[in-house]
């Protein structure tokens, strides 16, 4: 900006004319009143291109105020034709209408911007006034949601849906809430959150609306499409070692031995007994969110352990994998619903042979023992890879998975079995070593003890 000569001009302007009064006083003082009177002109002059230079440069000064005022940025000051004493004063002005109109053409392009990206989204964008009530903006997508051509003031609203205008005025700054809109074409839910901003001593409130309807379908529909994945992926877990028992059986039968009529048995009732509770499990998981008492009975560990071994010896022995069964009290026992419970475990053996299948020993200790507050604790460890420790916290998210064929459903469902049975579940892993999942429950008795213990995360390998 170029004003450095101005204040020259002014101080040069002031000590001419202090000079020449200075000149006349002098005169007047020795005598010389012919001199005086010559200077005084002079002084007159001076005083007189002073008042008009100062008067000149208010006049330029009060345009230029007018031109900010209105921003009028378009507006030149004429520099070429101008006084030499007002050019830089000029010039001066054109830099600063110059820098407005730089920002202000910038403003207007950033409004238009965000105009244009506000019209472009579904979701209803309302801001209004809060002491007069004036809408100040709404998007396209807010009058065709409302069925609004124009809203002028948000009491106008009120003459379309008064419960809805209701709401609209009551939601707070930073509330979250999901309301019903009564319109000609029916009734739908909206998912309503508001702001609250200040500019310019007036207060305004920004509502955002969204269709809930369509977000909950969309969910819905996902919902269904992954309840359909789960429940196959679970019953798949369970058919595959019946199948292979089966397999096993058929063998046995073609080899004609002698002790076959005791194994076939023991094969058919395992057979029968693993989808007594693959129907009761698949009855269960339909109706998990309605459970509130199980089928408790008192259940062995050694008749549970050996009904597992049972039923997926074959699978490991086909996959070469060692499994170790470790029950040091034979008599150890719980109050639980044994289906369930069995149901777990299989889910985590099937986790266990999936992550030690590739390993050069593969091995998987499934143990119990008594703990110190009286309660039970299982122990299903293997020598797999670990778990990375990034992703423990979310092995109990639902539809988790690291496996592309995954459900990401089990251990979650594992979860939720045991909390049934007011119990807790958890893990240890070491990456490159192994991971051991441990399962409390009560011996029997009080079975509402432990309701208020904090499970830990879980890797859910689903």
């Amino acid at each position: 900006m170029t004003f450095s000569q101005y204040p020259a001009r002014i101080l040069l302007r002031t000590l001419l004319l202090f000079v020449s009064l200075l000149a006349a006083a002098v005169a007047l003082a020795k005598g010389l009143f012919i001199l005086a009177a010559l200077i005084a002109p002079l002084i007159a002059w001076q005083l007189w291109e002073f008042v008009r230079y100062q008067a000149k440069t208010r006049e330029e000064l009060d345009q230029f105020i007018e031109s900010i005022h209105y921003r009028d940025f378009s507006r030149q000051f004429d520099v070429r034709h101008a006084p030499a004493d007002l050019q830089s004063l000029r010039r001066g002005f054109n830099e600063i209408t110059s820098a407005f109109k730089v920002i202000s053409k910038e403003k207007e392009t950033q409004y238009q911007y965000l105009q244009k990206i506000l019209e472009l989204v579904d979701t209803g964008i309302l801001s209004y006034e809060l002491d007069s009530g004036d809408v100040v903006w709404m998007n396209d997508a807010l009058r065709r949601m409302l069925q609004l051509p124009y809203l002028r003031n948000i009491t106008s609203l009120g003459r379309r849906d008064a419960s809805l205008a209701e709401e609209v005025t009551a939601i707070r700054p930073g509330e979250v809430r999901i309301v019903t809109a009564h319109l000609e074409r029916g009734r739908f839910r909206l998912l309503l959150s508001a702001t609250l901003f200040q500019t310019e001593g007036k207060r305004y409130k920004l509502i955002a609306f969204q269709n809930a309807n369509e977000a909950l379908d969309e969910t819905e529909s996902k919902a269904w499409e992954k309840l359909l994945s789960v429940l196959t992926h679970e019953i798949m877990n369970s058919i595959a070692p019946i199948s292979s028992l089966a397999e096993t059986l058929k063998h046995r039968l073609q080899q004609k031995d002698d002790s076959i009529f005791e194994d076939l048995e023991l094969g058919i009732d395992t057979i029968r007994r693993r989808s007594e509770g693959l129907l009761q499990f698949a009855e269960t998981y339909r109706h998990l969110n309605r459970i509130t008492t199980l089928n408790r009975r008192h259940v062995y560990l050694r008749e549970l352990f050996g009904n597992l071994h049972g039923l997926m010896q074959p699978t490991f022995e086909q996959k070469g994998i060692e499994l170790e069964i470790i029950l040091r009290d034979p008599e150890l026992a719980l109050e639980a619903d044994a289906s369930l419970l069995e149901q777990v475990l299989i889910n985590l053996l099937v986790n266990a042979i999936e992550a030690v299948k590739e390993r050069p020993a593969p091995r998987i200790v499934l143990s119990a023992e008594p703990t110190a507050n009286g309660r039970v604790q299982l122990r299903l460890a293997d020598n797999g890879p670990g778990i990375p420790e990034e992703i423990l916290d979310k092995i109990f998210v639902p539809f988790f998975s690291t496996r592309k064929t995954g459900s990401g459903i089990g251990l979650s469902l594992c979860k939720q079995i045991v909390l049934l049975h007011k119990g807790t579940i958890q893990v240890q892993s070491v990456p490159g070593t192994g991971t051991a999942f441990l399962i409390t429950l009560d011996k029997g008795g009080n079975t509402e003890q432990g309701t208020g213990n904090k499970e830990q995360g879980i890797k859910n390998r689903e």
